[in-house]
């Protein structure tokens, strides 16, 4: 399925703004104090926005108002990201992320629960939907099933002893680098619009302000743990992450952007894993498409979450 914007329709346009913000919630998940944005609504049906490795829940905003009227949206910052607790040891595996969304959904009485998730959000989103199927009700994942099936092969083809001492040494350069730090809010603000070049004046702006801390010397960085860009040395097998995609029953919408790294599932055969699911391919959108095209986005979103 591919999809452009009218030649009238701005491909950065936000969706309106509704009045107020989000309220910020806190819940706990293996000792470590997880924070969550709340958009109100509670009587409508929930809808949880998941966001990549290395960003945040108010990366969803201009989703959230979009939706806000219709759902109970809630965001929540992945652990060692936002505004959410770094895991002491430094150490995020992917069943620790699982078992995160398992426990906000838990603990929310959210389920059945419909999640749009992004990236590394996705590959949590997707892997929670194998394991309770019976828990989502739609699902929408951005580029979120990892390297295509060259990529994943070429990892799995390492032994673990190279794996390991990978990690290892990873872990250890991490100890001694020094964070980033940025003399302005504008300093870091151009390092996120050099990091994706789709990205408006006023989205990088926005990513910018709810990515960064102020350090008391009057500096900039980065909320996020530097310890989550390490992958850990062991994961699940392909054939177990596709066992689960397999077992996934909602309806699922697998969103790619033309100008991504990532390969298409309707092109490398992973969509034949799922029971129910559609691609949705968009032109002039990189890995980040919900911010680099998010009117497109949003309008693909409503109607996929409201179709029968």
């Amino acid at each position: 399925m591919n999809t452009d914007l009218p030649p009238t329709a701005s491909p950065q346009a936000l969706p309106k703004a509704e009045p107020g913000g989000p309220v910020s919630r806190v819940y706990f998940s293996q000792r470590l104090r997880l924070h969550y944005v709340d958009w109100g609504n509670p009587g409508a049906p929930p809808l949880i926005l998941l966001h990549g490795g290395r960003d945040h829940a108010r990366s969803w905003d201009s989703v959230a108002q979009a939706l806000r009227a219709d759902y109970h949206v809630i965001a929540p910052d992945l652990r060692g990201h936002g505004d959410s607790a770094w895991a002491a040891s430094g150490h995020y595996p992917m069943a620790s992320y699982i078992y995160d969304l398992a426990q906000l959904i838990h603990s929310q009485a959210l389920a059945p629960v419909s999640v749009v998730a992004h990236s590394l959000g996705g590959s949590i989103a997707l892997r929670y939907g194998g394991i309770y199927p019976e828990h989502l009700h739609r699902l929408v994942a951005i580029e979120g099933m990892g390297p295509g099936p060259g990529g994943a092969a070429a990892q799995a083809a390492k032994p673990i002893h190279e794996r390991m001492a990978d990690w290892i040494a990873r872990q250890r350069a991490q100890a001694a680098e020094v964070p980033w730090r940025y003399k302005s809010l504008d300093a870091a603000l151009a390092r996120m619009r050099e990091a994706n070049k789709h990205l408006s004046e006023p989205m990088a702006r926005h990513l910018t302000e709810h990515a960064v801390n102020q350090n008391e010397d009057g500096t900039f960085c980065w909320k996020f743990d530097p310890y989550v860009r390490i992958w850990p040395p062991s994961d699940m097998t392909r054939e177990e992450i596709a066992a689960l995609w397999t077992r996934i029953a909602c309806p699922t919408l697998l969103v790619y952007g033309r100008e991504s790294w990532a390969t298409s599932p309707a092109a490398d055969g992973r969509l034949g894993y799922f029971r129910n699911a559609e691609v949705l391919e968009v032109d002039g959108a990189g890995h980040w498409v919900h911010h680099d095209r998010p009117a497109l986005f949003v309008d693909a979103v409503r109607r996929f979450l409201a179709a029968p």
